[in-house]
């Protein structure tokens, strides 16, 4: 046990856990740099358990009481720590300039998110999916992610949300729409020929068109009627997932924010199918 890593004891002891311990158990996994100084009173209080089950939680993984226990964290995270600066002077400069280079690149293009313009595009969008009756997605190559990724966040708010498969079932679903509905298409380069069609079908049957894109100006948003961009790497062309994603996140905080109330009465009867049929481990 003295060798063993505290997050590996308990993960090896986790099974014959009550629940209260495995609560903290959980608490301390995710935590452990605020578990290492809190008292035992803390910890219970954050996992929502007694203090007494804190104190037994460290008998169950074979400590003599709470502060040995509390001691191998502190001793286990200031042993992380020494590794981690150790690694941080073992690596080239030139490793972490690379690195650097790829954060600051995704740092400057969240910091143009809160260009007033493109807030302004954003609670449009916002506004529009609340009112639409019906929304469809769309993706291809590179931008399917980013498009699966946020059908299922709007799923889980709001209904008739449907994703475009890479299939190409695009138009048989598009049968379906209303002058109500919308369509959201991705759109990255190296842009796909099957989302500018898509995009052109839209705007051609007076559907609104809001497109997830590089620029302003890129094929799809040339023609769209809102456009949510995120400016690709000038010096690398290419562009990164995660700052696509940051930008859907507004765009669903922004949709929780204005329809509360209709999304509380969704989520309560989706909760319901989660827990009747055991969709979920937790």
């Amino acid at each position: 046990m003295e060798h063993l890593p505290f997050k590996q004891l308990v993960k090896d002891q986790f099974k014959g856990l009550s629940t209260g311990q495995k609560k903290v158990a959980n608490y301390l996994m995710e935590n452990l740099d605020k578990a290492a100084f809190q008292t035992a009173f803390q910890i219970g209080k954050q996992a929502s358990v007694s203090e007494t089950t804190v104190i037994r939680l460290s008998y169950a993984l074979g400590f003599q009481s709470f502060s040995q226990m509390q001691e191998r964290i502190q001793r286990q995270m200031l042993l992380q720590n020494q590794a981690a600066a150790s690694s941080a002077d073992l690596l080239p400069s030139s490793d972490q300039h690379v690195f650097k280079k790829v954060i600051e690149n995704q740092v400057d293009i969240l910091r143009n998110l809160l260009d007033s313009a493109n807030i302004q595009e954003i609670w449009k969008a916002v506004d529009v999916l609340i009112q639409a009756d019906q929304i469809l997605i769309s993706g291809h190559r590179i931008s399917h992610a980013a498009a699966y990724w946020f059908s299922y966040m709007l799923s889980t708010i709001r209904n008739q949300v449907n994703l475009s498969s890479t299939s190409g079932d695009f138009f048989e679903k598009f049968c379906n729409l209303t002058k109500q509905s919308v369509v959201v298409v991705f759109s990255f380069p190296r842009y796909s020929h099957e989302t500018i069609k898509i995009a052109e079908c839209a705007v051609e049957n007076g559907i609104t068109l809001i497109s997830i894109t590089d620029r302003l100006l890129s094929p799809v948003g040339r023609i769209s009627d809102i456009v949510l961009t995120t400016e690709e790497n000038a010096e690398t062309g290419t562009n990164s997932i995660a700052s696509v994603i940051s930008l859907l996140d507004l765009v669903i905080e922004g949709i929780q924010q204005k329809d509360k109330e209709r999304i509380s009465a969704y989520q309560q009867k989706l909760e319901q199918l989660y827990s009747t049929f055991q969709v979920f481990n937790e």
